[in-house]
């Protein structure tokens, strides 16, 4: 089950979490990727430290860097260079995600690599995009991701600070957006046997993570309002609390739909006619009033109570408010596939899945991820070999 990209040669100069995310992904679906890491290795081999797990393992770079090969590189030394192109010269793809300006001093850009290598598909990721005044600003997903493209204000409730946000979380998206435009242009390759320059900016992936809101901006001039939970248009588009502490989110898009069943399951049917909350525009402007309410109620029983209620009304959308412990603990979670036994040469290690199935060619992990230049004379002995034939 090697995947639908079994064959596929892919080269990676990555570092930290974007660029070995996108080669992660190909890796997972079965291309054969080598990672180019210096001698003092991809940064990302720090995660496991800087997180302080204790156990002397890596998890977020075993996430991104599964089913690869390593082999160390110094690319300011004209051998090791040489080897790297030699590598690029009959590789399929090549991803990056270092700056522009560094990859021109190195000789790595995309006109200096496609014209030894007309047909490769050569995969970038940026902070801010190849053009403009912070082409070549350096950046994390905090900051062009999460900060510049507008997240972190979206999610920001009025008067408070910015929440943090999760590690990798622009990066593993803006990961997913290259390698399917690896694969699109890998297609395109087969009707015009040229490979191209394809690439994805943090920055833009921010924009268009939030695009409901920025496409909403430049076509009206006018921001969606940052929702308040007390005082949430809809109530029935809103999370609440049950009596043992826990939070569900109640997904009533829907007015006329799932505004019924959503009396019903809290044993309130004279609310259909009640004149505060009989329509959308009634419970709009009583908001307030409603949402208190439907507090009142949902505090008296616990989530597994609500969760037998809801269940017998097939037009009531919600969902649970998990911690990582109950993601975990989730059976629909495993069903889904949300997790895969990677081989670690005593066994396996379960791991997070990336998240798409291919049902006629399906994946599964091959290895973990490699030690610091565990596969360099290997790599280095099959292009001898290839001189030699």
């Amino acid at each position: 089950m090697a995947g639908p990209v079994e064959g596929i040669k892919v080269v990676e100069l990555g570092v930290w979490v974007a660029g070995p995310a996108a080669a992660g992904i190909l890796a997972d679906w079965g291309a054969d990727i080598v990672k180019i890491e210096p001698p003092a290795g991809d940064p990302g081999r720090m995660f496991g430290a800087m997180l302080g797990c204790d156990l002397g393992i890596n998890p977020p770079f075993e996430m991104d860097n599964r089913n690869k090969r390593s082999i160390v590189l110094d690319l300011t030394a004209d051998a090791d260079r040489d080897v790297a192109f030699e590598l690029l010269s009959d590789a399929d793809v090549f991803v990056t995600n270092l700056r522009p300006g560094a990859l021109a001093r190195l000789g790595f850009d995309f006109e200096s690599v496609s014209a030894r290598n007309p047909r490769l598909v050569y995969g970038l990721i940026t902070g801010y995009g190849q053009d403009g005044p912070d082409a070549d600003r350096a950046a994390y997903d905090v900051a062009a991701f999460w900060s510049r493209a507008g997240v972190a204000h979206l999610l920001t409730r009025p008067g408070d600070t910015p929440p943090f946000q999760r590690g990798g979380m622009g990066d593993h998206s803006a990961g997913m957006t290259l390698a399917a435009a690896i694969c699109a242009a890998l297609v395109a390759r087969q009707r015009t046997g040229t490979g191209q320059l394809v690439s994805t900016s943090l920055y833009r992936q921010g924009a268009y993570t939030v695009s409901f809101d920025l496409n909403t901006y430049l076509m009206t001039g006018q921001p969606i309002a940052v929702g308040q939970r007390e005082t949430m248009g809809n109530p029935a588009m809103n999370n609440y609390a049950t009596a043992d502490g826990r939070r569900f989110w109640i997904v009533g898009l829907e007015g006329d739909r799932h505004w019924p069943p959503l009396c019903r399951a809290v044993g309130r049917p004279e609310w259909l006619d009640d004149p505060r909350f009989s329509d959308a525009r009634a419970r709009f402007v009583n908001s307030a009033e409603l949402i208190a309410e439907l507090d009142a109620i949902f505090a008296t029983r616990s989530l597994g109570e609500w969760a037998e209620v809801f269940a017998v009304e097939p037009d009531f959308f919600w969902s649970p408010v998990n911690s990582l412990e109950d993601v975990v603990a989730d059976e629909q979670f495993h069903a889904a596939g949300g997790i895969v036994d990677v081989p670690d040469g005593s066994g396996g290690v379960s791991m997070v899945a990336t998240p798409a199935d291919f049902h006629g060619t399906p994946w599964s992990p091959r290895s973990a991820a490699p030690e610091l230049g565990a596969h360099s004379d290997e790599i280095r002995a099959e292009l001898k070999a290839r001189r030699g034939s």
